[in-house]
């Protein structure tokens, strides 16, 4: 039975009386907001995706070229290529050293409250266009990082005007930003049951042992709730790349993430059937991506029951 037609008997229903109104006007905005802002333009854009659209044409039915089009499109390669590095090395990364930190302060710091919403913030400016020029001064030729160097009598370069290393400035941007998985791995710490390190420390195990047979399995279900969350931002990243590179991709196309290809594909070229063609690639992506690590998890993940 679906949502709506169960609303539907709350609101007829004389055992539901009064109830059942209530939760049909204060669901109907959600599915206002449902239908108008999320399902509406999905079904646009995938009607989209089958035509030849500028934004000033009415646009013009061509079937599945725009997919087709893609096996040829050497920049969208270029830039899944780009996509997947960045995905591929700064989600583990930023995972890492989020556990990491959480464990930290798990032990017990003094100001905890504080210390938590310090290492927390960078999650809620991280993906800001103000940090993503702090980061282009910071790691430009005459920048903070290459000032820092010089001090040590080494020669800087200008990492973001490399193509070999201007995408390692977005991984460690993204990786920076750790605040929101670190604070759901110190809640997952704090409903380890002590109990277990204490059977373990019985048994003879050390820290690392400890780590890894009874830390790890418990926080196992976090672990995979932060990683789909965090390839899945991975993944729709536009911000960092489209400031730090000017909104070129540059140098040499080694900063063009899928998100920013699908900008430039839309809002410059005003290809617009092409880039919503381009969107639903990246819906597959993902979606294959989060089917893949569910399928996974049975072999990792360990739950209580």
């Amino acid at each position: 039975m679906s949502v709506v037609s169960e609303l539907r008997e709350l609101k007829s229903s004389p055992k539901g009386g009064g109830d059942g109104k209530a939760a049909f006007w204060f669901l109907l905005p959600w599915f206002i907001g449902l239908f108008a802002i999320t399902a509406g333009p999905l079904v646009a854009s995938l009607f989209l995706s089958f035509t030849d659209y500028n934004l000033l044409q009415t646009p013009n039915f061509i079937g599945i070229d725009n997919f087709i089009r893609m096996f040829s499109d050497e920049r969208l390669l270029k830039s899944l290529g780009v996509t997947f590095l960045y995905v591929v090395v700064s989600v583990p990364l930023q995972l890492a050293f989020a556990l990491a930190l959480a464990i930290f302060l798990d032990k017990g710091v003094r100001g905890l409250s504080f210390y938590r919403s310090v290492f927390y913030l960078p999650s809620l400016i991280g993906g800001s266009v103000a940090i993503a020029v702090l980061w282009r001064v910071v790691f430009g030729t005459e920048g903070l990082v290459n000032q820092f160097l010089a001090f040590f009598g080494i020669d800087g370069k200008g990492w973001i005007s490399s193509p070999d290393t201007a995408i390692w400035t977005l991984i460690l941007l993204n990786v920076w930003a750790f605040g929101a998985p670190m604070v759901i791995f110190l809640a997952g710490l704090r409903q380890v049951p002590t109990s277990l390190y204490e059977a373990a420390q019985i048994d003879g195990a050390g820290k690392w042992r400890q780590f890894s047979n009874v830390t790890l399995p418990m926080l196992s279900p976090i672990i995979f709730f932060n990683l789909v969350l965090q390839i899945i931002h991975a993944f729709q990243s536009f911000t960092q790349a489209f400031v730090v590179s000017g909104g070129t991709g540059g140098p040499a196309d080694s900063t063009m993430l899928f998100s920013l290809y699908l900008y430039q594909r839309g809002f410059r070229n005003f290809d617009m059937g092409y880039a919503s063609a381009l969107a639903w690639l990246l819906v597959l992506i993902i979606g294959a991506f989060t089917a893949i690590n569910f399928w996974a998890s049975k072999y990792w993940v360990f739950y209580d029951d």
